[in-house]
């Protein structure tokens, strides 16, 4: 056999060279990962956790609460427009706060019919749960309902009994809810069922009482003439407001809770949008796109000063620049006059309207007060 020419030599060593080289770098990468697995705390290896599909093991919540707010990994990975590769479904941080409830509210059976649990549901949401977790079930709904009345009819119509499931309602039909109005008992809106009585002549009918502003009035106001075409009514009863809109071309979306009543079913029927939001909850719209916002009643001394403060806030932020807050018999006690009127006024608003007086329908001695204000976004310069 010939002997190995040096040429040949020479490549053998750099041959011996490199693999020598490769072995050491592959120990040495070794020796580094398992040096910093073996001291990484317990934190760095959260990310690997929050990626699983499998719902986190607790057993005081419910397994579908953990079925439907255990992260989701993205079928496709990385998502530039959430710039993450997991979707975190959303609840209301205080609902673990009530386990019975919760649990009550997601017991059923997966692919079958949901309980029967209006006013669990809305006791939840009330408390803070919301938005309340979804569910994978089918809810209780009337057996054999009337299709809706046609438009322009259902705006002034009672709606057939059969349209509502009345099992969360001490009223089961229609003319209970209007005839409850002759009750001594309180009821929320107890009277704005009756669509010929009070409802027929709010916010149409003049009146020499300053604090009653008219939709006509209002929208006069805006400027241009014109522009106000989509709102929010917020706690809006039964819809009368969205109603009175929506003939003067102007859509509405009217947010409204079921106390003892199926305010939501019937603003429906009726032909307008319910919302069904507390007013804890942030508006589910984008920044500057609504041309007016109204509230009567709702927004009053009841809510916390602070969490009021908030809605001031999140009403403009909905508002388009040279929107309408129309801010319709605000409610309190003359000794809050200092504590509100600076909370409305430092969120920003043009005074457009502004009027105070006296509520006296029960009595001077009680020195409750009124507000009624339209305020205005300012069109420039409003960030």
């Amino acid at each position: 056999m010939d002997s190995l020419s040096p040429h040949h030599h020479l490549s053998l060593f750099h041959l011996l060279l490199l693999l020598l080289l490769l072995v050491s770098s592959n120990l040495l990468t070794f020796f580094l990962f398992s040096s910093r697995s073996t001291s990484c705390s317990p934190s760095l290896q959260t990310p690997s956790i929050l990626l699983s599909s499998s719902p986190p093991s607790n057993p005081s919540l419910p397994s579908e609460f953990l079925a439907f707010t255990s992260p989701q990994p993205l079928p496709f990975g990385h998502n530039h427009n959430f710039d993450s590769a997991t979707l975190h479904p959303p609840v209301g941080l205080p609902c673990p706060l009530f386990p019975s409830d919760l649990a009550a509210f997601l017991s059923y059976p997966v692919n079958g019919s949901c309980p029967d649990d209006e006013l669990l549901a809305q006791k939840l949401l009330l408390r803070g749960c919301e938005p309340l977790p979804r569910r994978r079930c089918r809810p209780a709904a009337p057996p054999h309902p009337s299709p809706p009345l046609p438009l322009p009819l259902s705006l002034w119509s009672l709606p057939p009994d059969n349209s509502v499931h009345w099992s969360a309602y001490s009223c089961k039909s229609f003319a209970c809810l209007v005839d409850r109005k002759h009750s001594k008992s309180f009821d929320d809106c107890k009277d704005c069922f009756d669509l010929d009585g009070r409802e027929k002549h709010r916010w149409v009918t003049p009146s020499s009482n300053p604090l009653d502003f008219t939709i006509d009035e209002v929208l006069a106001a805006a400027n241009p003439p014109g522009s106000i075409r989509i709102g929010l009514d917020i706690g809006g009863g039964s819809g009368t407001f969205a109603v009175r809109m929506k003939e003067r071309n102007v859509t509405m979306v009217t947010t409204s809770m079921n106390l003892n009543g199926p305010f939501n079913s019937f603003i429906a029927a009726r032909g307008v949008v319910p919302l069904y939001i507390s007013i804890s909850q942030r508006l589910p719209f984008f920044d500057n796109t609504l041309d007016i916002v109204h509230s009567m009643h709702v927004l009053s001394n009841w809510i916390p000063t602070t969490l009021l403060h908030f809605v001031m806030f999140d009403v403009y932020r909905v508002l388009r620049p040279g929107g309408l807050f129309w801010l319709d018999h605000f409610f309190f006690v003359e000794e809050q006059m200092e504590e509100y009127v600076p909370v409305i006024e430092s969120v920003g608003f043009k005074k457009a309207r502004w009027e105070v007086g006296r509520k006296l329908d029960r009595g001077p001695e009680l020195r409750e007060m009124y507000i009624s204000a339209l305020l205005e976004k300012p069109l420039n310069n409003s960030w």
